[in-house]
């Protein structure tokens, strides 16, 4: 192996860990790019190679469904839906299960991330202004949304990675992911409630300012016939998924109310930067022999990775080490056959409610609670977030043996 790629591969990958490089103000997609630079100027891979990386699929597909989520973003969509259930007389443990669904629903069609970035900022204004405690929704929005984002091949970044790469079928996942993710949400809210149980009024006089969308009734019915369209081609033809996502994209911004640039402006391009990067250094360390020699360890420390079981507990340890984007695309290498994605993606996006930086949606909203003056530390996440990943884990593992005894 080249010295310099393994030198290269390791800095990005403790990166992935740290979160960035210590020191500088470089975060994980700032590592990983300046990493893929390096190997580029160097010549460790050739330009071709480097190109050949690119898994132009995967990235068609996500930019396309970002597309799809920044229409019912400008249109005000998830304001109106969240403000019209917190206006609900309902209970406590009642409005939970209510914001549970929806945001299990939305993040499975629409990117769990999204879903964080437009809800969590009203969420927390509606909860305050009805003096009821915003921290148990708000956790209970972020495990929701990555819960509710396993449930499909397009709810978040790494369901997409795998589906693609692995050609992973959109029925028979669906099929697959649907009964623990529905049982997962159940968790979710049992556990809440159990925790939270008396602790739900919230006596405060802070006034947050209201961060709602103005809701866009035509522009959000143009979203939901295209999302729907769009799903319905997914599920009952065999068009290439990143191809429909691109022509639904392509429909949505023939607009003559939201400038392109607007749209354009609710794309993660940090995220897509990521992805490239990580192809490229992923591919120079494969053409060394690296990943080759990374299986070898791994079965002489007896961890096969090429079984179920140890595929399922790596994948859950290195979502939480390096998060999730960066650990499916180390793990893709190794792995082979369509079959091991509905592990894959179950274990890495259900991991991601473990711990605070386990997954970007809860990153998102414990940042969004922190500008609205709403404390929600380590320690208050994990009372929830452990058991819910315990159990849901638990509850997926035992659903996966069950599926391969049948299949």
């Amino acid at each position: 192996m080249t010295t310099f790629v393994v030198i290269v591969y390791i800095i990005v990958y403790l990166s992935m860990l740290l979160g960035g490089i210590p020191g500088l103000r470089v975060d994980r997609t700032g590592a990983a790019l300046l990493g893929a630079i390096a190997l580029l100027a160097v010549g460790n891979i050739s330009e071709q190679n480097a190109l050949a990386s690119i898994d132009v699929p995967t990235l068609a597909l996500l930019f396309g469904l970002m597309v799809v989520s920044a229409q019912f973003q400008l249109g005000g969509f998830y304001g109106i839906a969240t403000k019209r259930v917190v206006a609900q007389d309902m209970s406590p443990p009642a409005l939970l299960a209510v914001v549970i669904s929806l945001t299990g629903a939305f993040s499975a069609l629409l990117t769990n991330d999204v879903v964080c970035l437009a809800v969590a900022p009203l969420l927390s204004h509606l909860c305050i202004e009805k003096k009821l405690n915003p921290v148990p929704y708000l956790l209970a929005l972020a495990c929701a949304a990555n819960i509710g984002s396993a449930t499909t091949l397009i709810g978040n970044p790494q369901n997409i990675l795998i589906g693609e790469a692995l050609k992973v079928p959109f029925n028979g996942y669906l099929l697959i992911a649907l009964p623990p993710c529905l049982l997962g949400l159940l968790i979710v809210w049992g556990i809440i409630v159990s925790l939270y149980r008396g602790k739900w009024h919230f006596e405060t006089e802070a006034s947050l300012e209201n961060t709602e969308i103005e809701f866009d009734r035509w522009q959000t019915f143009k979203g939901i016939l295209v999302l729907t369209l769009l799903i319905a081609c997914f599920i009952f033809t065999a068009w290439p998924r990143e191809l429909l996502a691109l022509g639904a994209a392509g429909i949505l911004m023939l607009s003559r109310k939201f400038h392109s640039r607007k749209i354009m402006g609710l794309v993660d391009w940090s995220l897509l930067v990521l992805f490239i990067s990580l192809f490229i250094v992923n591919k120079a360390f494969q053409l060394t022999g690296g990943m080759d020699w990374l299986v070898a360890q791994t079965k002489s420390a007896g961890i096969p990775l090429d079984q179920p079981a140890p595929l399922f507990i790596s994948t859950v340890i290195l979502g939480n080490l390096v998060s999730n984007v960066p650990a499916i695309m180390l793990l893709l290498p190794i792995v082979k056959g369509s079959d091991v994605g509905p592990l894959l993606a179950l274990s890495s996006s259900l991991a991601g409610n473990l711990i605070i930086v386990g997954s970007v949606a809860n990153i998102i909203v414990v940042e969004s609670a922190r500008q609205a003056g709403i404390k929600i530390d380590f320690k208050t996440h994990a009372r929830v977030g452990i058991p819910v990943t315990l159990v849901t884990l638990s509850v997926t593992g035992a659903w996966l043996w069950l599926v391969s005894l049948f299949s």
